[in-house]
């Protein structure tokens, strides 16, 4: 397929790239600048919108890892399917509803969103369920700017669609989650947006939490949170840990959560993009979908170095994201749950 990826200069577009040539596919780079064999396109402006407008139907998909979260790139893309690297609630609702007739979106694709979901997912939830996400990210990782921003809009606002009844601010509320050493690692409340893309539909309560993999680094967040003047020092913090994540989906009362590791978020957030992209056009989904709607869990080790580990919900082994969990008959028929873009909205 040919895939217009625009932010193709940036860390998370550059591996998105790289992973669809890799799969065959002809990349056409695009941003503010050029990238090499690519093409200008300044969202923001009116000729720019006009050139994205003809790109993108040029195009089988576009991959949108800019982070501009512009509605405005949503309806230069038109009915072309468009693949969202995000993680601003907000900006995916308004992407769901603003779907042109016979388009398709997929919201969040990457890490957390997207890979969560598909973990919220393969835990086969119940109405009335409630599951943990717990997030935690290598602290020594260098990010583009647009990552810092949106960690820095986390202090002082509350979580966007929490299923609580009540607000619940970012980064305050504290718990504790074991890691795959068994180390207890304490993790704070945080705006992923998986409550909103998958827990609403599905009527179970889903709250996500966020760690950094250094211990300091996960107390200057908790600061920033109680004191949200200080999130400017965000953007001058230095880069303390290493590059390791790892992501866990849990029910509450369960001892049996699903957790996926790798190293380098941007890297991994890319290639996962990319295999949404590629599903996205396979199976020819329409209006507003997740990355649990278009990519399996068994196709999750397809983004290079992911490993899943753990118990699903039906007590099948997990282990390096092959078992007898994926051969299960139950999860075999809940593969391609409705899309969001079927059901009559998202709340």
């Amino acid at each position: 397929m040919r895939a217009l990826v625009f932010g193709a200069r940036g860390a998370v577009g550059s591996a998105a790239s790289a992973a669809l040539r890799q799969n065959g596919h002809e990349v056409v780079g695009a941003g503010r600048r050029a990238p090499e064999d690519g093409v200008a396109i300044d969202a923001s402006t009116s000729a720019g919108r006009a050139r994205l407008r003809v790109e993108a139907a040029r195009a089988d998909v576009v991959l949108d890892a800019s982070g501009l979260e512009s509605a405005a790139v949503q309806a230069a893309v038109g009915v072309t399917p468009l693949v969202d690297v995000s993680a601003t609630a907000l900006h995916l609702e308004r992407l769901a509803t603003g779907v042109p007739e016979g388009g398709a979106v997929l919201l969040g694709a990457g890490i957390a969103p997207g890979l969560s979901t598909v973990l919220i997912r393969a835990l086969d939830p119940q109405p009335g369920e409630e599951i943990d996400v717990a997030i935690m990210l290598g602290a020594g990782e260098a990010h583009g700017p647009a990552a810092v921003e949106w960690t820095m809009r986390l202090a002082g606002d509350d979580v966007y669609a929490a299923p609580e009844a009540y607000p619940v601010a970012n980064l305050r509320s504290r718990r504790k989650f074991p890691l795959l050493d068994g180390t207890l690692r304490e993790h704070l409340r945080a705006d992923f947006p998986d409550d909103l893309l998958v827990g609403r539909p599905l009527g179970v309560g889903v709250r996500s939490w966020l760690a950094l993999d250094s211990r300091l680094a996960t107390a200057a967040l908790r600061l920033v949170g109680a004191v949200p003047s200080l999130a400017p020092l965000l953007r001058h913090a230095p880069h303390l840990g290493g590059e390791a994540w790892s992501v866990t989906a849990v029910k509450r009362g369960s001892t049996r959560p699903l957790t996926a590791t790798g190293e380098g978020q941007s890297g991994a957030t890319g290639r996962l993009a990319a295999i949404a992209a590629e599903r996205l056009v396979e199976l020819q989904l329409r209006g507003a979908v997740t990355t649990a709607d278009a990519v399996r869990f068994d196709e999750l080790e397809r983004a290079g170095d992911i490993r899943v580990t753990g118990m699903s919900a039906i007590g099948a082994e997990v282990d390096g994201s092959k078992g007898a969990f994926h051969n299960s008959k139950r999860y075999r028929r809940h593969r391609f749950p409705q899309p969001i873009g079927q059901r009559r909205s998202l709340s």
